[in-house]
């Protein structure tokens, strides 16, 4: 029917620059060859049908992972609504597009809000989330069903779909593997779109309708509901296969059909269902499948972000100008923990670092290099500068939360634990023979695998982003170097700087 160009998951990202040098290539499997969004209408003696592409494709595009999420800005959202009006007067409406719409960044009302008259959306980008998830489908608020398909690029998947008397229903299913089955007509109970179907269509018809195709002549079908054998499904046209039946004898509840198809290769393929007649039953989508397609994953990460830098720097802060703690019975974890927070808060060297790297991180410039092929940009937590344009943050957020989570956090309190062994009148050398193995060497090992994700995180931006990249990156290169000057800082500073917690601690052990 026709093609997003540049969506390919063979493209290295999906930006609009991209775009150009593939549209020749995808053009050649389009049947509309447009780009960007569009609306094509299917006519037929028994109504229109609308398609509707909504290309979300970041403009312009900054290379991988920062493609991640798409954006529809205010120019493009008000020519999706005149394509929405448009197809008002249509039978049915489906929008296809690349992007999900929980990763989509769109203005309000809401990509979801301009699609709402739509019977589904078919998108790929989630996919599968690598096989963890093999169906992720959901409904909107306003009844609009969101359909991800599996990737064609490794696992071959595709989608078919029909309407029969304007019922929905598809199948996703493998490329080669035969035969394919389509069971149209009773349709799925958990697809059924009441606000955009006539269900009522499904207590009156008068056959089973079924979809069948093959490499091989289809030998026989053979259709049960319920378990009970209601017998061969004969050949009407095409691939259209039909048994008669009496939908009031399923009147109630819900029921169970199972189609088995056989060609004269001696190849089957089983397709089932749950079905009812009944326009008041509904079935509900799998609730990990609806939080990863309704979720506003660019909203969430965020909130996170804003969050964890805040906790930590409110726990900084408060901590510098917190009294000196007064040790007055053993102290246990937490009290230990909380002396330590006291002992770096109130140093300056490791207070202003940990401030400062915090901060940084919000604000200042994670790098500056190649984010989009032959143009040269900044990076920040809430965006992009590349081109003479700004890229508003999405997978930027997300990112922070993983630099915070996996490292400047952890560094914190690596800095923390290292400060109160030095309270504890230990050396590096010392605090190693001390005979507390368990205690020391896991928490150093711990550190240093989260370095070594740094340093790794400097290498996958020389890959991505090029060498300039690494020379000009204060949140990855330079803060990787500067780490080690900071922990040897730490083992080399002069006791006489930790001396009143030394003789704190010092007092309530020897009490």
């Amino acid at each position: 029917m026709a093609d997003l160009p540049g969506y390919s998951e063979e493209d290295q990202s999906h930006g609009k620059n991209q775009v150009a040098g593939y549209k020749r290539k995808s053009w050649k499997y389009s049947a509309v060859r447009k780009d960007g969004s569009f609306h094509y209408v299917h006519r037929t003696p028994f109504g229109n049908y609308s398609f509707i592409s909504l290309d979300a494709t970041p403009n312009p595009g900054p290379k991988r992972p920062y493609n991640f999420f798409g954006i529809v800005n205010e120019e493009q959202m008000n020519e999706l609504l005149l394509l929405a009006k448009e197809s008002n007067q249509s039978n049915h409406t489906i929008w296809f597009g690349h992007y999900t719409t929980s990763t989509i960044l769109s203005p309000s009302p809401g990509i979801r809000t301009i699609m709402s008259s739509a019977t589904a959306y078919l998108c790929g980008h989630l996919h599968t989330l690598g096989g963890l998830m093999p169906v992720l489908h959901t409904r909107h608020l306003h009844g609009t069903l969101e359909l991800e398909v599996g990737d064609w690029k490794d696992n071959r998947r595709y989608r078919i779909f029909a309407f029969d008397h304007d019922l929905f229903s598809f199948a996703d299913l493998t490329f080669g593997k035969w035969p394919v089955v389509l069971i149209t007509n009773p349709k799925p109970l958990l697809y059924t779109c009441a606000g955009h179907e006539p269900l009522e269509r499904l207590l009156h018809s008068t056959h089973i309708r079924i979809l069948a195709f093959s490499v091989s002549s289809i030998a026989f079908i053979t259709v049960k509901i319920d378990g009970v054998n209601l017998g061969h499904a004969t050949h009407l046209s095409g691939p259209i296969f039909i048994l008669k039946w009496n939908p009031r004898t399923y009147s109630n509840g819900t029921h169970d059909i199972e189609v088995t198809v056989q060609d004269s290769a001696g190849r089957i393929k089983r397709a089932h269902h749950t079905f009812s007649v009944q326009e008041n039953i509904h079935l509900a989508f799998d609730p990990l499948a609806s939080f990863v397609l309704l979720t506003d994953h660019c909203l969430l990460g965020r909130v996170l972000f804003v969050l964890i830098v805040l906790i930590q720097l409110a726990i900084l802060i408060t901590y510098r100008y917190l009294a000196y703690p007064e040790l007055k019975e053993p102290p246990g974890f937490m009290k230990l923990t909380s002396f330590s927070l006291h002992v770096l808060s109130k140093i300056n060297t490791f207070y202003y670092f940990v401030l400062l790297l915090t901060v940084y991180t919000v604000l200042g410039p994670w790098f500056f290099g190649e984010i989009i092929d032959g143009k040269l940009g900044y990076c920040f937590s809430f965006g992009m500068f590349v081109d003479g344009h700004f890229l508003q943050g999405s997978l930027t957020f997300i990112s922070g939360i993983l630099q915070l989570v996996f490292f400047n956090i952890p560094l914190m309190a690596y800095l923390c634990w290292s400060l109160l062994q030095r309270c504890f009148g230990h050396s590096l050398r010392s605090h190693l023979h001390q005979g507390k193995y368990l205690k020391t060497v896991p928490v150093h090992l711990l550190m240093l695998l989260l370095y070594i994700w740094q340093v790794y995180s400097c290498y996958f931006l020389q890959v991505t982003y090029g060498t300039l990249a690494v020379f000009f990156s204060p949140l990855r290169t330079w803060l990787t170097l500067l780490t080690p000057v900071l922990v040897r800082r730490v083992w080399t500073l002069n006791s006489a700087a930790f001396g009143t917690f030394m003789v704190q601690l010092k007092s309530h052990l020897s009490s």
